[in-house]
């Protein structure tokens, strides 16, 4: 019997972390997101902070894209690549294992077949996200605009390489729900009546 699973992309910004936790303890299942860093270190051998910098985003230089298709191209996995087969693995053993949340890594595209998916992607407009990241991570020198800017296009650029998929894409999702204007509890509400 396959398991039922509910997917989470999201904006930055948006409270799809906080989203996924809340539906998560509502409904009493599991919620992976940080826990799956912990479990690719544990695999990979690599460290937590490498594997959060890296795991979710691509490149973001554009010589470092260059060299990132290059070295793929020769068949030569990138750490990426290695990155992405482990996380695809844990990801299918838990879309077998149980009932759960997860949160971003492309899960929604990895389990497409293989589970009673529920998927999801939050979003909200700019001023809600930049609220919520100076509130959430503080202020840094990058202006505000800018850094969700480059974390939207990281994730969006990861996304299509590994799933030939576009990133936040209507079609491809269940439903798409608005944080800002919905509310974090509210969007919780909604996803969990869908459960």
């Amino acid at each position: 019997m396959k398991k039922r699973i509910i997917t989470i992309g999201r904006e930055f910004g948006s409270g799809g972390r906080t989203i996924g936790k809340m539906v998560s303890e509502r409904l009493g299942i599991p919620c992976y997101d940080q826990e799956l860093i912990e479990k690719l270190a544990e695999e990979s051998g690599l460290s937590k902070d490498y594997i959060r910098d890296e795991s979710e985003y691509a490149s973001h230089s554009s010589w470092t894209a260059v060299a990132f298709s290059s070295v793929r191209s020769m068949g030569v996995p990138s750490n990426q690549d290695y990155l992405w087969a482990i996380q695809r693995k844990i990801i299918l053993q838990l879309g077998e294992k149980e009932n759960c949340v997860i949160v971003g890594r492309c899960a929604d595209a990895i389990l497409e077949d293989t589970a009673d998916l529920l998927k999801v992607f939050i979003h909200a407009d700019f001023e809600h996200r930049a609220a919520r990241i100076v509130e959430k991570y503080g202020e840094t020198e990058v202006p505000t605009e800018k850094r969700l800017r480059e974390k939207d296009k990281r994730r969006a650029l990861y996304y299509q390489f590994y799933t030939d998929l576009e990133w936040g894409k209507m079609d491809h999702y269940h439903v798409i729900l608005d944080s800002g204007v919905l509310g974090l509890e509210k969007c919780a509400d909604i996803i969990c009546s869908l459960y």
